[in-house]
């Protein structure tokens, strides 16, 4: 969501989130909600909405008589696509696109395989229809349309492996997927190899071969695992 449609706590959000999942704030700092509505020169009815947001993420804990404290990173909600897509903007931004794709290498195997069980007509219809996208721009430099496609395949394959669980892992794949666009953790033309598995992953999954979908999926994982190697060691 914008910031304009947050309205001002978002602002504060903004810049506050960042600063405590950068560790700029460590574990057990105390944060004073009428200083820092002077800071960001809010009223304390904003800053307080503010901070119900950041408690909903599990980043900080309100406390009488003691103030908002700075949450041990082991209790953050680091599923929440807000928490990753600040993480993903600071120091730590390796460290957190490795995280996240070794998620995708245990989960998005498996859920291609259920896909290939499970998937309606129009989701089969809906994996071709993304795999050409990413095709017709993976080539010429036009990242953020490959983007598109790229994460549309993605939520359709969780969506269609039947498993709500899996399903709700989408826009956890949707903010690592763009944040490699974002931050330049992508070749400036994605692996000819890649797509073409995409390729092949919809042709699995409306054949209804469960091993092969499973396999060429994993392969697609780990080659993202290898270019990180190369792009943000």
């Amino acid at each position: 969501m914008s910031t304009a449609g947050r309205g001002l706590h978002g602002h504060v959000l903004d810049t506050l989130g960042p600063e405590i999942t950068a560790g700029d704030y460590p574990p057990g700092s105390v944060l004073r909600t009428d200083e820092l509505a002077q800071r960001f020169d809010v009223s304390r009815s904003v800053m307080r909405e503010a901070v119900r947001v950041l408690e909903s993420m599990y980043l900080v804990e309100s406390r009488r008589r003691v103030g908002v404290t700075v949450r041990p990173k082991s209790e953050w909600n680091v599923y929440d696509p807000q928490v990753i897509r600040w993480r993903l903007a600071g120091a730590d931004r390796p460290g957190q696109l490795r995280s996240l794709t070794v998620l995708r290498s245990a989960i998005e195997p498996v859920a291609a395989g259920l896909a290939a069980r499970h998937a309606t007509a129009r989701q089969c219809a809906e994996l071709t229809e993304c795999a050409l996208g990413m095709v017709a721009h993976s080539r010429g430099h036009k990242l953020e349309g490959y983007l598109l496609h790229d994460v549309a395949f993605h939520r359709v394959i969780l969506e269609a492996s039947g498993n709500e669980m899996f399903a709700r892992l989408g826009d956890v794949v949707a903010e690592v997927l763009t944040g490699r666009t974002q931050h330049d953790v992508m070749f400036e033309d994605p692996d000819p190899a890649a797509v073409t598995l995409h390729v092949q992953v919809a042709e699995a999954v409306r054949a209804k071969d469960a091993a092969r979908a499973e396999e060429l999926t994993r392969r697609i994982t780990v080659g993202a695992l290898q270019e990180l190697d190369i792009l943000a060691p």
